[in-house]
């Protein structure tokens, strides 16, 4: 999916909501990587000057889950050890979008280079 707009943003957060659904998450865990999702896509919008998210359904024996790629090709990040840190923005924010993102899934990656744009990758498993 393409993330160039709010109203993205929005697509992004309704589709992972469904996928979630699908998957049969509880409710809390819906909650939990749509807000995640909502994050980064926002992230991806605001930082990275847009770019995009794939979606993938995962079965690993008898559990389920729901991974989610987000790309850009934005500036990318120069301190990731830095930008995890609640409180740590660039913007306007409560700089609680990434850290915070990553406390609500249960695998989170990020590889970011400066002028190349980041790469996202956060896993929510049932």
């Amino acid at each position: 999916m393409s993330i160039q707009s709010s109203q993205d943003v929005l697509l992004v957060r309704q589709t992972v909501r469904q996928f979630a659904i699908k998957l049969g998450f509880s409710l809390v865990d819906q909650t939990k990587i749509v807000t995640a999702a909502s994050e980064l896509a926002r992230n991806t919008l605001d930082y990275g000057g847009g770019g995009t998210v794939k979606l993938e359904a995962l079965e690993d024996g008898r559990r389920r889950g729901l991974r989610l790629v987000f790309e850009d090709s934005g500036p990318g990040i120069p301190d990731i050890d830095l930008a995890l840190k609640d409180g740590y923005t660039t913007g306007n924010g409560l700089g609680m979008g990434l850290s915070g993102a990553k406390r609500l899934v249960n695998e989170f990656d990020i590889v970011s280079r400066v002028g190349e744009g980041t790469c996202v990758t956060m896993t929510k498993w049932k």
